[in-house]
């Protein structure tokens, strides 16, 4: 089949970036780099022919018109038009398929605002703030457009919409929380007050009043009666291979948020971490042997790339020298696992389900996540982290030491683990929920409470002030004798 070929029109010098980003995202995409071809003018060798008569005969023999707007309307001809807008007309007048992405900014020029108004009455257009977003909603109308073409007959996984869910399937308590976490971490524009229809269809995650399968993982309230291997397999083994007794196994359910939250909390739960003096930090001072930050970037990554129609389900398991991170996917069209040890561009596999998790920061930095792991790895002293491309996709985390060394000092009991010693040092004097998690640095109340509150009150390191009424808004928690005795040890 003959790729259908794309134009890619803006002001050059304005949308550089995009331009070439949305070049190698539609090559490097699984589904999208089996069907569409990318046009940009700055890749055509040298011609002996007038810049105008090439641009608009690549438009006449291109199948899309591709257009993104912004604040600059760009070099104006003898008449007064931009190439721009000349390519749009042109496509018009050849009937080509139009898709307008205008740039979210204040400033624009004034031709551009009546170009803008000008598109606007002819076309549906969809705005973007960055470059992620953009890559989102080009993807979602390119998918439309092979949908509505008949030259697929079924959508990507994570853009198909669900025929047995609803919005009441949507918990609204996590679309609450998501808002304000996006606020905070990367100004999302929508309001707290934003209801379910409108947050998910913001996503592209609603469509005629059906929801996507990426809208369920997300925010479902039972994700796993949809998708049961969903789930995430976590097990820790005594030795360096798989054998029984098997010390400890959890299979976690829940959205993917939960999911990830659960998982690396789990590996964190089972690793050397070491306290540092106290003094007068802030931050609570002390490391895991095995760097935060890269235990969190293999997980998300394997449950933001998995292949969700897959029947395996991601598995974590704990070695005693290494950690592996399993997950039925699989890497984009002519990528090896080298290429993801150098600079490259994000190219998810489920790009629905990728934005939101960029939007909480739970991916920080689309595309460097893998670089990352490196180089935390090299700072913490660990040997470089593995990828593997098999019939599973396997990434392997190498600990510092194969024995497990003691924790802390031999004085502190075995059963406190890392999570409940960091509450211990949080706690300095009354404090509610909400404080303690800021202090923590944790986002996920549920994740707060399984892996931090509810073993220190166990054990009574902690207690509430008001314990007859433990579900009050006024709750607050204070350190007990016993935590003091454990906290004096620790410092």
């Amino acid at each position: 089949m003959k790729k259908i070929k794309i134009f890619i029109s803006s002001v050059q010098s304005e949308f550089a970036k995009e331009r070439q980003m949305l070049a190698d995202y539609l090559q490097a995409d699984p589904l999208l780099g089996k069907f569409f071809e990318p046009f940009l003018f700055e890749q055509l060798p040298a011609y002996d022919a007038s810049t105008k008569m090439i641009y608009l005969s690549e438009v006449e023999i291109s199948n899309i018109y591709l257009g993104l707007l912004g604040e600059r309307y760009g070099f104006e001809d003898s008449e007064g038009i931009s190439p721009t807008e000349r390519e749009f007309d042109h496509a018009t007048k050849h009937h080509k398929v139009r898709l307008i992405f205008i740039k979210d900014t204040e400033r624009r020029d004034e031709k551009e605002l009546k170009f803008i108004n000008k598109v606007q009455n002819v076309l549906v257009r969809k705005k973007f703030s960055g470059i992620d977003e953009l890559k989102t909603s080009v993807y979602s109308a390119l998918v439309n457009y092979l949908i509505e073409k008949e030259i697929v007959q079924t959508t990507p996984f994570d853009a198909s919409l669900n025929r047995k869910a609803s919005f009441e399937d949507i918990d609204k308590e996590k679309i609450k929380e998501f808002i304000t976490l996006a606020k905070g971490k990367r100004g999302f524009p929508l309001p707290e007050t934003s209801n379910v229809e409108k947050l998910l269809t913001h996503l592209n995650l609603a469509k005629d009043d059906k929801i996507t399968n990426a809208a369920i993982l997300l925010f479902g309230k039972y994700p796993q009666r949809f998708f049961i291997t969903s789930e995430v397999r976590c097990a820790s083994f005594s030795g360096v291979k798989v054998e029984k007794p098997i010390p400890s196994y959890k299979v976690f359910k829940g959205d993917l948020f939960e999911l990830v939250n659960q998982s690396v909390e789990f590996v964190l739960n089972k690793l050397d971490y070491r306290i540092e003096t106290r003094k007068e930090h802030v931050q609570i001072p002390g490391n895991y042997e095995i760097p935060k930050e890269i235990i969190a970037e293999a997980i998300v990554n394997a449950i933001v790339h998995r292949d969700y129609t897959s029947n395996a389900s991601v598995q974590v398991m704990i070695f005693r020298d290494r950690v592996e991170i399993w997950n039925p996917g699989r890497l984009p069209l002519g990528w090896n696992t080298t290429k993801l040890k150098e600079l490259h561009n994000s190219v998810p596999a489920n790009p629905l389900i990728a934005e939101p998790m960029y939007l909480t920061g739970y991916i920080e930095r689309l595309g460097t996540g893998t670089t990352d792991m490196l180089v935390f790895a090299q700072k913490a002293g660990l040997p470089e982290p593995e990828f593997i491309q098999e019939d599973m996709f396997r990434t392997i985390i190498y600990r510092k030491n194969f024995e497990v060394t003691p924790q802390v000092t031999p004085q502190v009991t075995p059963q406190v683990t890392p999570q409940v010693k960091m509450l211990i040092l949080a706690i300095t004097d009354e404090l509610g929920r909400l404080e303690l998690q800021e202090k923590l640095g944790l986002s996920d109340r549920e994740n707060f409470r399984i892996n931090y509150l509810q073993p220190a009150l166990e054990a009574k390191l902690i207690e509430m002030t008001i314990p007859d009424k433990p579900r009050s808004s006024k709750q607050k928690y204070r350190i007990t004798q016993k935590g003091l005795e454990l906290k004096s040890k620790i410092i």
